[in-house]
């Protein structure tokens, strides 16, 4: 995504550029006849990146400074070593200082702006990719890093349009198509986004980034085969590359392709493909010393890039509200550079709050360890934004998953999967690497403050409303299958389906031809682009349209999707299944007292459907009563919901300590 990057890792000895006592050093090695000798520690450094000696290199790099304290290129890839290591301030003062050297230098401009793009300081990355277009307007890159900030900061027409001028200037520019490809995506223009990753495959096929976003795309319209070809392919250029191989694993279980054991097998494969041997043997003998409670706070730390307008993130902010703070001291590491209202309250509410995106993972580990975590929770799973890799390595004593994936993470590091008796029930033990701790209770909580009040009436012709507005990744043939049968069985339902990947026409057309292939016609189908319903309260209100919700099936069913269609009074009818993705809504239905919502086969759920469609009278009692009764549920007690997972947290930390102190600690 960014040009000018060299893949190198900086000694944990390397001096800051910006220490005036290291210009001192430098400036008495100094001298004009070690120019030449200058220049050969540059290029040998050059030469150990190129074979992977990282070390040698910064070694070198740090020589060619010191005996020629205004060798530009030196402090350019010095700086490059100290960002991609995410040693983020010193790479600053290297590029701060390169630009003293070389004031009009674009490139430096540019990558001055790529440093504070991966601090989360985004306004000062445009400015900064601004000043290198002042220099050179023709500077493709800054252009396309320009567009990539906007992505970052949501403003997806001033992004489209910084990577189009770059392509202007350069077409064969893969990493611009690579960045428009994502932008595209983020709209719901998936087949557009496919095209613009394969314009970049054309100009540059073994780049692994493009190769897992081209995945990406073809995920989320249903082409599961070549999404994993796509993931395998990035895989085969980059055997360690962790966010491919985390999109895998999240395609097989979100998608249910494999067996919860087979998925297994290839969960624990990850941090063997990721991480080196070395970081994970330094994991398995890590030693933290706690102090018992009797006169301290838990310090409890949530890792999550979802501190952000997310799903997730309407979850985990009540619990960050309710946290008694005379008994846990909790703290935020955010791994999202966005900063939006969601993210300012999530920062009010954390006693502590770390940015942690552009550290690396070992950089990260050291920070959060330097906070002395007793608990360490992952909100995250293998979605995006994840720091598998920090937990991995072992920040603290315990470490535990919970909510925002629905599979094991697959990490010998992760002592615990926080479920409950419905979506991990004993049976299902085997399907986790993790011990699976089961909440005496739902394992979320919802709250749908802001909503509008449900305005549903039973429509005059007597057509019955079914549909979902759930991603369209999870709209499987098996969804589809089922609810053409549904309509075959109420020739008087039709189907409504809302969300951001139906703005594709292709997606539209797939859809109505699969449903075609089942009998069912196009007049039975709506379909609309989620951007019908720009803010929250549109979204909400849209649930007025709907008689019945459909929950999805074979694949990951609804949580948020649920609890909103609830809270709007829609009766949701799922299937229960076998595992964590399909077992979701049975959990939340149970949790307010609507257990006959639930099926166990296909011909109970279409049953259910049928008869609830035909029961108008019920309907409409539950339209207007549902959200009072679901508002005094334990699905809406956020308070119990987190007294329950600080008792859990206490629990686990006293095992730990009162394993370690019955250990001897290796030597």
């Amino acid at each position: 995504m960014f040009d000018r990057l060299i893949n190198l890792f900086s000694h944990k000895e390397t001096p800051a550029c910006g220490d005036d006592s290291v210009r001192q050093n430098i400036q008495l090695l100094a001298h004009p006849d070690h120019a030449k000798e200058s220049v050969a520690y540059k290029e040998q450094g050059d030469a150990h990146a190129t074979k992977g000696h990282l070390e040698q290199a910064i070694a070198c790099y740090q020589h060619a400074i010191a005996l020629d304290p205004n060798h530009a290129a030196a402090y350019n890839n010095l700086a490059t070593a100290l960002l991609k290591f995410g040693r983020l301030t010193e790479a600053d003062a290297c590029y701060r200082r390169l630009l003293q050297i070389t004031p009009g230098d674009a490139d430096a401009h540019n990558n001055l702006g790529v440093t504070f793009q991966h601090m989360g300081r985004l306004a000062e990355a445009e400015a900064s990719y601004r000043k290198s277009i002042q220099v050179n307007p023709e500077h493709a890159n800054a252009h396309n890093n320009l567009g990539a900030a906007f992505l970052k900061l949501g403003r997806l027409t001033e992004a489209e349009a910084s990577c189009r001028y770059a392509l202007q200037i350069n077409p064969d520019n893969a990493d611009a198509h690579n960045n428009l490809g994502n932008i595209f995506r983020e709209q719901g223009r998936t087949s557009e986004a496919e095209t613009s990753f394969r314009s970049a495959l054309q100009i540059d096929p073994n780049n692994a980034d493009t190769n897992n976003n081209l995945g990406n795309a073809l995920k989320d319209m249903g082409r599961l085969a070549e999404a994993e070809d796509s993931y395998r392919r990035a895989l085969g250029i980059d055997p360690a590359f962790a966010k491919a191989y985390s999109n895998l694993l999240f395609l097989y279980s979100y998608q249910a392709l494999l067996d919860p054991k087979k998925y297994l097998i290839q969960a624990r494969k990850w941090e063997h493909a990721c991480l080196p041997r070395q970081d994970r043997q330094a994991a398995r003998y890590r030693i933290f010393q706690r102090a018992p409670l009797a006169r301290r706070r838990l310090k409890v730390g949530y890792v999550s890039g979802d501190f952000r307008q997310h799903a997730v993130s309407y979850f985990i902010e009540q619990l960050f509200t309710h946290h008694d703070r005379k008994r846990v001291e909790l703290f935020a590491y955010s791994n999202s550079v966005i900063q939006d209202a969601v993210t300012i309250r999530f920062h009010a509410l954390a006693e502590h709050w770390v940015q942690i995106a552009g550290l690396s993972d070992a950089v990260a580990r050291d920070r959060i360890e330097a906070d002395d975590i007793d608990v360490l929770i992952d909100l995250s799973g293998h979605t995006s934004g994840n720091r598998m890799g920090v937990f991995a390595r072992r920040a603290a004593p315990v470490q535990a998953y919970y909510l925002g994936y629905f599979a094991s993470t697959g990490l010998t590091e992760m002592d615990y999967w926080i479920g409950d008796e419905i979506v991990t029930p004993p049976g299902t033990d085997s399907h986790f690497s993790e011990q699976v701790w089961r909440l005496p209770r739902v394992s979320w909580s919802y709250d749908g403050k802001d909503a509008p009040l449900p305005d549903w009436r039973p429509p005059s012709d007597h057509t019955v409303w079914m549909g979902s507005f759930n991603q369209l990744g999870k709209l499987t043939p098996a969804t589809l299958a089922l609810w053409a049968k549904v309509l075959h069985a109420l020739p008087e339902g039709r189907i409504l389906l809302k969300t951001k990947e139906l703005a594709d026409a292709a997606n539209r057309q797939r859809i109505l031809d699969d449903m075609c292939g089942y009998g069912i016609p196009s007049d039975r189908i709506e379909l609309q682009d989620g951007s019908i319903t720009p803010s929250w309260r549109e979204h909400m209100a849209y649930y007025n349209r709907l008689d019945i919700v459909l929950d999805p099936v074979g694949a990951m069913g609804g949580v948020t999707s649920t609890c909103d269609a609830l809270w709007m009074g829609a009766p949701v009818i799922t299937l229960k299944g076998d595992r964590v993705t399909s077992r979701a809504t049975a959990a939340i239905l149970n949790a307010i007292d609507h257990p006959e919502w639930i099926a166990h086969a296909e011909a109970e759920y279409i049953d259910k459907v049928v008869a609830l469609s035909r029961d108008v009278e019920q309907r409409s009692s539950l339209r207007f009563s549902q959200r009072e009764h679901m508002g005094n549920s334990p699905l809406c007690d956020a308070k119990d919901l987190t007294m329950n997972l600080e008792h859990a947290y206490v629990e686990m930390f006293n095992r730990w300590l009162n394993k370690k102190n019955n250990t001897i600690d290796p030597v």
